[in-house]
């Protein structure tokens, strides 16, 4: 699994004109599921994102969490993270995981964070959507499963 993490001020998904998930403080995640992921691996993006303390403390220091700050996430599912751009023009997706296992897997990441007490709200699988966002600091992490140890 591969995520983009922005903490943002702000964020929404529009599909059709329609907003389909909105949060105010707390963290988009773009979330790309890879041929080969599994449980393992949702367990592991769940906890490692909801844990990163990036929020500031009363001292200004990145040293708070989403639950400490009471922020939410947005998750969108973006197989375009697992494009291969390393030859030619156009990207290969063959590293990302088939739509019926990527939705399985996608959902059960949702059900991961939320398990661990935070609200998150989500964009539709497999349909063009809208993203909007604001991001605050800007603060932007990329965080890989294969990358763990």
């Amino acid at each position: 699994m591969r995520a983009v993490v922005q903490r943002v001020s702000r964020a929404s998904v529009t599909v059709d004109g329609e907003v389909v998930g909105q949060i105010d403080r707390g963290f988009l995640v773009l979330l790309g599921v890879s041929d080969g992921d599994g449980e393992n691996e949702v367990v592991y993006m769940a906890q490692k994102i909801s844990g990163l303390r990036v929020f500031e403390d009363e001292d200004g220091k990145m040293n708070l969490s989403l639950a400490d700050v009471g922020g939410k996430m947005l998750v969108v599912s973006q197989f375009t993270l697992l494009g291969d751009c390393r030859k030619g023009r156009r990207p290969s997706f063959v590293a990302a995981a088939r739509p019926e296992i990527a939705d399985r897997l996608y959902q059960g990441f949702v059900a991961e964070v939320e398990g661990q007490g935070i609200e998150v709200e989500t964009g539709r699988f497999q349909v063009h959507m809208d993203v909007e966002l604001v991001n605050d600091g800007p603060v932007t992490l990329l965080i890989d499963s294969e990358k763990q140890f």
